[in-house]
């Protein structure tokens, strides 16, 4: 480690460092905030390159759930899980297990989910070792892919922006950039085509591009996320890895709107001073991905899909809300979506506070 551990993660309630020897787990849960419920957040399985690289996204990804559940108005803190590995390597059964008893040791201040790299089928697994978990298969019980409303409440965001930008939520004959076309990307981008957008994507990986292009033959391909970047574009997202939204690539951005489905997509404080200064729109990505949350929250008071599309869908007027606030206070959209979220980690946490008979 290059620094100390305590001052990296400032702010942060718990961090723990999970080590299972003989299934090869070697894990990193973050718990931000706990102030208006348990920390609810994904479990990313990727390959990082060094351990501090896993550290340092781990606390930024479970920051970014509390703010993200609590502008989603859900009773639920902030949390987030990372597997260090290549989940097409190292992912197993007892790895997978491994992971729940430690996941089942926090008591119930942590629940975990789906992210990059896990999957449904893989909750199911790690249910078997613990209670606190949500995204789980419907023949388990569960509310199955939560891309399905995470794509939607994107969508519902880029229609809100789309609102502020041009004065109609309407997305026809718009050109939308998808850098990212997995698992959210890929729903996004049919609720685009079906709304009679021009959609261009790029993806890392030749398949699923392919998957994209067959499903939807009419969408454009660029070689990679720079050349999407310099593309003339109504609309740009990001819905892959974080970190895209640097000084160059803002600098060089040619779209009206940033609205997409990555986490922490600025990659330092100040880069959303730098596009409101160009007069581009950034929608705040823990705003309008919380579709996600949205949907394996559901899950947890018996999922009832129609209930969380429903919920999912006010995406749209708490994005029109924080850029009526940003308007009022002369600041750009991502520090006023962070005030209306520490507004009510406040107010509702304060409650907590209050004793019972």
């Amino acid at each position: 480690m290059t620094e100390g551990v305590f001052g990296r993660h400032s702010g942060h309630e718990q961090v723990v460092f999970c080590h299972d020897e003989a299934s090869g787990l070697k894990a990193i849960i973050g718990i931000y905030s706990t102030a208006l419920g348990p920390a609810l957040g994904g479990t990313r399985f990727y390959p990082y390159a060094t351990e501090d690289a896993a550290l340092d996204d781990v606390l930024a990804l479970s920051k970014g759930m509390a703010y993200k559940n609590a502008l989603a108005g859900l009773d639920l803190g902030g949390g987030k899980a990372v597997i260090i590995g290549d989940p097409n390597t190292l992912k197993s059964e007892a790895l997978l297990r491994a992971y729940g008893r430690f996941v089942e040791s926090l008591g119930g201040r942590y629940i975990t989910a789906c992210d990059m790299g896990t999957y449904v089928r893989d909750m199911d697994v790690v249910a078997r070792e613990t209670r606190h978990v949500t995204g789980r298969s419907p023949e388990d019980g569960g509310a199955g892919d939560s891309s399905v409303l995470t794509a939607f409440g994107v969508y519902q965001g880029m229609r809100a922006s789309a609102d502020q930008v041009w004065g109609v939520p309407e997305l026809t004959g718009r050109r939308v950039g998808v850098a990212g076309v997995g698992k959210v990307g890929h729903i996004l981008v049919g609720h685009l085509v079906e709304a009679g957008a021009h959609v261009v994507i790029t993806d890392v990986a030749p398949g699923a591009v392919e998957r994209t292009r067959a499903a939807y033959p009419e969408v454009e391909v660029v070689s990679d996320v720079d050349t999407m970047i310099g593309t003339e574009l109504d609309v740009f997202a990001p819905c892959a890895m974080g970190g895209v939204l640097t000084d160059e690539t803002v600098a060089a951005l040619r779209a009206r709107i940033v609205c997409g489905a990555a986490n922490n997509q600025l990659a330092h404080p100040g880069v959303d001073k730098l596009l409101d200064d160009r007069g581009i729109l950034f929608a705040p990505d823990y705003l309008v991905n919380a579709g996600g949350v949205i949907q394996v929250d559901d899950e947890r008071h018996g999922f009832d899909f129609a209930r969380a599309q429903r919920k999912t869908a006010a995406i749209f007027d708490t994005t029109k809300a924080v850029y009526e606030l940003a308007k009022a206070d002369g600041v750009p959209p991502a520090a006023a979506a962070d005030r209306l979220a520490e507004r009510r980690m406040t107010d509702v946490g304060r409650l907590r506070s209050i004793l019972t008979v």
